[in-house]
């Protein structure tokens, strides 16, 4: 059974102390210690640990570079979230128009439309508890006045509910024949749907993360994405230097992918000045922890 006891604040910066880590001022350490969890603080610290077993670190390992690696996440998730919003704006607006163009403006409870009707069930169901929670004025009015309707309000009404989650879930699902699959996967530079799913998948994962302050650094990805064979917007490397399938796991890929449909929906974007001068701020952050090419600064995608 677990018989570890809780600690409070000054046990924890002793029990730091005595397992080497340096504090260059304790009143300070304290203070954050009081606001950020041990064990949050620790995923940054791991690193530094030259004995994981018995959790002792490596000579010449501070806290200020500690505190330094969590400031650098936090400020990094608050960037991407502002990307994938504007991404997640975009395909909600895609949707909607396309589809509701194509069939009509309940096209998202068609099942005729999805290959997984099971995937679609779900969808729709957390879709109906997004709206009923809702207090928004549109939705209200639009039953008292459709009372009969036993629909779900059109789309550009319902889908305005719903997360990024659940609209790359919607897209991934709707059969291949169906030609706004493709319009949509074009406009955003994906050619086709073939490789569009996997990029809204790991873009939406990585929304969550930012939304619950996870740790984005030297974190392993899981999952993976399709990658075009032949980009017909910039992008990185070429044909003998394409990312390979292990460095899906880092972040870098997910980044440029961001970066690439930002770059069709909003060409003179800052992302990846925005980035540079994050890495400027926090020069003690190896940017290969997060995959980054030495010289991903130069590649087309970022220039």
């Amino acid at each position: 059974m677990f018989k570890k006891p809780a600690f409070t604040k000054e046990q924890q910066l002793q029990q730091l102390k005595d397992r080497g880590l340096h504090f260059s001022n304790d009143a300070i350490a304290l203070k954050y210690l009081s606001h950020i969890s041990y064990y949050r603080l620790g995923e940054y610290w791991y690193v530094m640990q030259e004995d994981k077993e018995n959790h002792t670190f490596k000579a010449g390992s501070k806290f200020d570079d500690v505190v330094a690696l969590y400031n650098f996440d936090a400020e990094l998730r608050l960037l991407l979230f502002g990307v994938i919003e504007k991404i997640e704006i975009s395909l909600r607006t895609k949707l909607i128009y396309h589809l509701s163009h194509e069939y009509d403006p309940w096209w998202f409870q068609n099942f005729e439309l999805f290959s997984d009707s099971r995937a679609l069930v779900k969808t729709l169901f957390n879709l109906e508890e997004e709206i009923s929670r809702t207090k928004d004025k549109s939705i209200k009015n639009h039953f008292k006045r459709h009372t009969d309707d036993l629909r779900f309000p059109p789309s550009w009404k319902s889908l305005e509910h719903t997360s990024f989650g659940s609209l790359s879930k919607l897209y991934g699902n709707l059969k291949n024949t169906i030609k706004s699959k493709d319009t949509i996967a074009d406009e955003f530079g994906a050619v086709n749907h073939t490789y569009l799913p996997s990029w809204l998948q790991s873009i939406a994962q990585i929304r969550n993360f930012c939304a619950h302050h996870s740790r984005l650094w030297n974190r392993n990805l899981p999952g993976t994405v399709k990658l075009l064979p032949k980009p017909p917007n910039p992008w990185i490397g070429d044909v003998n230097n394409v990312p390979k399938q292990h460095e899906f796991s880092k972040l870098y890929v997910h980044l440029c992918l961001m970066k690439y449909l930002l770059d069709t929906i909003q060409p003179k974007n800052n992302f990846g000045e925005k980035l540079v001068e994050l890495f400027t701020k926090f020069p003690n952050v190896d940017p290969d922890a997060l995959g980054m090419k030495p010289d991903w600064k130069q590649e087309p995608l970022w220039k």
